[in-house]
């Protein structure tokens, strides 16, 4: 039976013979099969967790020189490093044995794939120092991978480590030190202004590039008024938990742009399919007002977000936001600030 790319690569040289194929359509086929591909190969990895396959598996699509860029569950590990806990296990199934991954999105775009999903399970082991609840999880996580040759070359996760503590009802663990690891404010990423120029520049016309600049266009020093549609949803609010935190205290006005009046973000990447955007971008600043009721700090920030965005004939019609709340709460000094336990 002829495969995938084997049927297409067929139609692609008729089309050539015929002389009725246009270049533009080629390279739209083209790059569909690639992104076919590429989203076939994180999936079928991710698939393969918890299985008895995930060994052969990883072995056959992560390179050889495969490099994790960050760890979803980043700050809980580093807080952890070095304290004797127990080990999570691979991929944490010594401390959630029943992990289940539900996926709820994915997009790809040249040689990158962003893949959303959920991590679902039961707390029956020690997770980097916070000893079995019982409870169960259910809290999103978010994989950017970039790939060569068939393989997953590099890949950076981030998970909603605010929305775990919170559901085991636990603290991040304390210390020997006393201390808490602090992620660090790098200066990273990449300006917006320069961004945008060089999306317009590379543009080929398409409605994925155009939707691609109407989004870097909102991280710019100018974002335009009128950027997103009239009836626009915002789905998610990156920091969720806080906002929450906020309403609670009557202080759900005190939002984090409002929080860091300097707020200039740094954009990582976008990623463009179909009606489609993802942006990872650093938000970043200097807290010099209360966030949701939480006390000024007047110390810099810089943590991770991610945007997902739909658009309908060229009109950006929802948002959906999911950033690093557990990394800002560490960063101002508040890591407890959600958690009563």
């Amino acid at each position: 039976m002829p495969t995938r790319r084997t049927v297409l690569e067929t139609g692609l040289l008729t089309g050539l013979v015929a002389g009725v194929a246009p270049l533009a359509t080629l390279r739209a086929q083209t790059d569909a099969a690639t992104r076919a591909d590429n989203k076939e190969i994180v999936l079928r990895l991710k698939e393969s967790q918890g299985t008895d396959r995930y060994a052969a598996t990883a072995a056959e699509l992560l390179a050889p020189n495969y490099t994790r860029l960050r760890g979803g569950f980043a700050h809980l590990a580093a807080n952890a490093r070095g304290q004797g806990f127990p080990s999570a296990g691979t991929n944490l199934r010594d401390a959630i044995p029943d992990r289940v991954d539900i996926v709820e999105d994915i997009i790809a775009d040249g040689d990158r794939v962003g893949l959303l999903f959920r991590v679902t399970g039961t707390h029956r082991g020690n997770l980097f120092g916070i000893p079995a609840t019982g409870r169960r999880i259910d809290v999103y996580e978010l994989g950017m991978m970039r790939l060569e040759a068939g393989q997953i070359a590099q890949a950076w996760f981030m998970a909603d480590e605010a929305a775990v503590l919170k559901q085991l009802g636990a603290r991040l663990p304390a210390r020997n030190d006393g201390g808490r690891v602090v992620p660090p404010v790098a200066g990273e990423g990449g300006d917006g202004d320069a961004m945008l120029e060089r999306l317009k520049a590379a543009s080929d016309g398409s409605q994925a590039d155009r939707n691609k600049i109407v989004v870097a266009s909102s991280k710019s020093s100018s974002p335009p008024d009128n950027l997103r549609a009239d009836d626009y949803r915002q789905l998610r609010r990156g920091f969720e938990h806080l906002r929450e935190l906020g309403v609670a205290n009557g202080a759900g006005d005190l939002s984090v742009t409002q929080s860091l009046p300097d707020r200039h973000d740094k954009v990582d990447l976008l990623l463009a399919e179909d009606d489609k955007v993802w942006m990872q971008f650093r938000l970043s600043g200097t807290n010099t007002r209360s966030l949701y009721g939480l006390p000024p700090s007047n110390r810099p920030v810089e943590v991770p977000e991610v945007g997902r965005m739909r658009f309908e004939n060229g009109a950006w019609k929802e948002g959906w936001y999911f950033g690093d709340e557990l990394g800002l709460l560490l960063q101002i000094g508040q890591a407890d600030a959600l958690n009563s336990a």
